[in-house]
């Protein structure tokens, strides 16, 4: 892919970009091109000159992805800058930016007195992602509280949700995987400033003591299966904090949390994947339970 392949933009296009650096797992191979928009038009104005034929992969924060070593084909778009991350309160609404982080998006409903997302603190990632796969923790999820959100489809026009048009399930959207969301609106109930960020402090102190926040992880590996607990079943199963040398470096299941896969080293992508594989497979023989990916792995194998 050359520059002359690609429409003109505004805002920052990087060519055989590595994707590594972008993610939460450091790793990764290369974006053929990486498109971070100056803003909504920006994107609207180069999805609809896009050769459709280019694939198209959205990637926000790399908290919950995998990008495999041989990188992404196509265009890799990137939500970041704070065109993207603004975050607005009137009465008992909070609208944000695709962009913003989703603990962010928790402190301003404390700040305006809205009680509800309390649970965004305990997410990390940003709100075009917690749309994409109806979020949640402790008990809450994106769809308690989202009223609508819009975004934009591969030909760069405006399509409009409300929340019945996303068909949520467990961390799942019948929403076409094509948009890109761009802002979501959320409504919350009114409450005290002090009370919600107390919540809000609890979630967090909780994700503290009991997340390996500060290691380079992906966040929750697998999705609960039905009437069972994903890190009881990889518990339960050996891998707590077990090393899975593949290639070199070596990936493990953290000893704080066994439901969160961490990079200790200089693990690679093909050694954080196979150690996921390895887990499904071993938890399948030994219970019988399907555990299924949460982690997003996207591009070509190394």
């Amino acid at each position: 892919m050359t520059p002359t392949d690609l429409p003109p933009v505004r805002g920052k296009l990087l060519l055989n970009e590595p994707l590594g650096p972008y993610t939460w797992f450091r790793v990764g191979g290369a974006a053929e091109a990486l498109f971070i928009p100056a803003d909504a038009d920006d994107l609207a104005d180069f999805l609809k000159a896009l050769d459709p034929a280019v694939p198209v992969t959205v990637l926000g924060v790399g908290s919950n992805v995998i990008v495999r070593d041989g990188g992404v084909e196509g265009v890799v778009i990137r939500l970041a800058g704070r065109a993207w991350g603004q975050v607005a309160a009137e009465d008992d609404t909070i609208t944000a930016g695709a962009g913003a982080l989703d603990a962010m998006v928790a402190k301003a409903s404390a700040r305006a007195g809205i009680a509800g997302l309390e649970f965004y603190a305990g997410i990390p990632g940003t709100i075009g992602g917690a749309l994409t796969m109806n979020a949640g923790c402790y008990g809450a999820e994106t769809k308690d509280v989202l009223v609508s959100a819009w975004g934009l489809n591969r030909r760069g026009e405006r399509v409009e949700f409300g929340l019945a048009d996303f068909g949520y399930t467990y961390r799942h959207s019948e929403a076409p995987a094509e948009i890109i969301w761009i802002e979501a609106t959320y409504r919350g109930t009114p409450d005290a400033p002090a009370a919600v960020q107390a919540r809000i402090d609890e979630i967090t102190s909780r994700r503290e003591q009991t997340q390996p926040i500060r290691e380079k992880t992906g966040g929750s590996t697998f999705k609960n299966p039905p009437g069972h607990s994903s890190w009881k079943l990889v518990d339960e199963a050996g891998w707590r904090g077990k090393l899975h040398a593949v290639t070199g470096g070596g990936a493990k299941f953290s000893e704080l949390h066994s439901n969160f896969m961490i990079n200790p080293g200089e693990a690679t992508a093909a050694d954080i994947e196979a150690l996921g594989e390895a887990v499904r497979a071993d938890v399948l023989e030994k219970t019988g339970v399907q555990l299924d990916w949460e982690i997003r792995r996207i591009g070509r194998p190394g």
